[in-house]
Formats: structure tokens, sequence, C-alpha cells
């Protein structure tokens, strides 16, 4: 699972454009309006055209300080970072209990691949690298007993962990699901030719010019020339080594929840396009770990998924 930003930045390719279904103003006479800035610890983006874009994105800002505060691992007060500390919350926000419910459909799925309640070990290979060392694996081994997703348990009254240690990241879903949220926000406002990127992308409507948002794929290497359409949908890529624990730069962030073993993915890029920009982030991240047969039945098991990049 990823603790900070993992990316890749995806770069967007979007000409000046115009909203379309405005009455009154003419096509070509709104340019597309970019903020960026940084969500959830990535580069963060959102592109649209409309006469009061300074005020939307403000809204939609807004929906992602708001998010910040339940998801965040660098805010201390965050409700997550107040599970972790304290191992239980009680009425934990919606927002909580759905994103968990999709950690657990994907878990599920991925045969346990998929755990966020890998913090514990991530947190062990942040320390012990930063002063020049691999944990040693006595101390994984111990370390491992304090991960599980059979040991989260959740509901509309609290969450809690049921052994002492524990801690969870959202990392690999949280990104997804507050362009979800700012996507959903907007498009409850009437609003639409819109693009979030909070490290994942959700497209909310097409270009504003007409046609799909286009947008490349930084594989951490290099920029896929061949940009992917996305209208009404999302987009997510996991890069098992674009962020690394040792200075070599040979220890990727994704661990392997069975063994607690680092950078051993036999990728190097995965993206995943679906309706939800949440789910397109959980599936790529278990991907990570995945043979090809493994990706195969996975996306079976979400057939409105689509793999779009594997390298």
């Amino acid at each position: 699972m990823t603790q900070v930003s993992r990316r890749r930045f995806l770069m967007i390719s979007a000409a000046t454009a115009t909203l379309a279904g405005l009455p009154g103003i003419a096509r070509a006479a709104l340019p597309v309006t970019h903020w960026r800035g940084v969500a959830m610890g990535s580069a963060a983006s959102i592109s649209l055209a409309h006469p009061n874009a300074d005020a939307i994105i403000q809204r939609a800002l807004a929906e992602i300080a708001r998010l910040e505060n339940i998801f965040s691992l660098y805010r201390p007060n965050s409700t997550l970072m107040q599970l972790n500390a304290h191992g239980r919350i009680d009425a934990p926000p919606f927002d909580l209990l759905e994103c968990l419910g999709l950690c657990n459909a994907v878990h599920t799925a991925s045969n346990g691949l998929f755990d966020p309640t890998i913090q514990p070990l991530w947190q062990l290979y942040a320390r012990h690298h930063a002063n020049g060392q691999a944990p040693h694996p006595d101390a994984i081994k111990t370390t491992l007993s304090q991960t599980g997703w059979n040991g989260v348990g959740y509901d509309q009254n609290g969450v809690q962990f049921d052994r002492p240690g524990m801690a969870i990241t959202l990392n690999g879903v949280a990104q997804g699901y507050v362009a979800d949220r700012v996507a959903a926000l907007l498009q409850a406002e009437g609003l639409t030719d819109i693009l979030v990127n909070t490290g994942e992308f959700h497209a909310l409507g097409g270009h504003p010019d007409g046609g799909d948002w286009p947008v490349s794929i930084d594989t951490g290497s290099s920029i896929l020339t061949d940009a992917v359409p996305l209208r009404d949908r999302a987009l997510a890529t996991s890069s098992p080594r674009g962020t690394v624990f040792d200075a070599q730069g040979k220890v990727g962030h994704i661990l392997d929840p069975r063994n607690g073993a680092a950078g051993k993915s036999p990728w190097q890029s995965i993206s995943v396009s679906a309706p939800d920009a949440a789910l397109a982030d959980a599936l790529s991240t278990a991907m990570c770990l995945m043979t090809r047969p493994e990706i195969t039945a996975l996306l079976a098991a979400f057939p409105k998924a689509r793999l779009v990049h594997l390298a």
C-alpha cells in the first residue's frame, strides 16, 4: 500500500475550450480554467470552462479539505489518524465507512493482496531506511502480527481494531475516492465537462470543446504519447517504484501483506479505468503484486473496470 504520493504525475492535454450547453454563450467563448495544487499528498488539478469557474473551484477545494480531514495521514487530527492512534473511533463519517466497504470488496477479490492494514509495516520500512538500513526479518515478522484485514471491524457505530499496534492507510483508495466525491458534488449542482485530478482522475462529462478529456500516463520512466480518452469515467495509475524507501531506488513502497516483502512487483506501471476513481485506484494498487493471470481474474470480479496499461 502507499503512504505518500506515489506518482507519476499524469499529464493533462487540454486545449482552450468552451462550455457547451450554456444559452447565449457562443462556443469558443470561454477558456478552460486550470487550478493546480496538492491534494492528499499528490499533485492535483481541476479543469473546467465556466463563467463562475473560480467559485466552482473553491467549492471543490472545500470538499477536498473536508475529506483530507478524514483520510489524511499528515493531519494529526484527521479521523484516520485518530483511529490509528486509539484503535477505535465512534460514529465514523459515512465517507470512511464507504471507503472501508470498497476496501473489503477489493481485499476479498484480490485474495488479500489489497490490505490497508499494511500501515505498521510501511512505518517499519520508512524508519529503518531513513537510518540507511533495511528492517531485520525478525522485525518484519513481528510487525506482520499487527496486520490483517480480519482485525478491522466497522459499522455505523464505530470502527475498531482487534489487536494492539494495528493501523491502516487508505492511500491506495482515498485519492480516487476524493476525486469521486468532488465530481459528485459538482454533478449535484448540475455541472458537467470537468476533469478532477487528486492523484487519480475522474472526468465528469467530456471536454468542453467536444470529445473526451485526453489524459496521458507517466509510467515513471516515460510519458505515453497516446492519451487515454475519459468521459464520465475515471483513471488511476500505480507505479510500484514511484515512491521508494531507499536511496538507491530499489525498495518500492508496495508491500506484500503475505510476507511483508517490499520491492517485489513484476510491473513498472499499471493503469486501470473504471466508473469510479476509488475502484480504479484500489485495483491498480492490488495489481502491483499480481501475476498477469491474477490480474485477469481480479478484473472479472469488477466487469466495468478495464486494464488500460501494464508494463
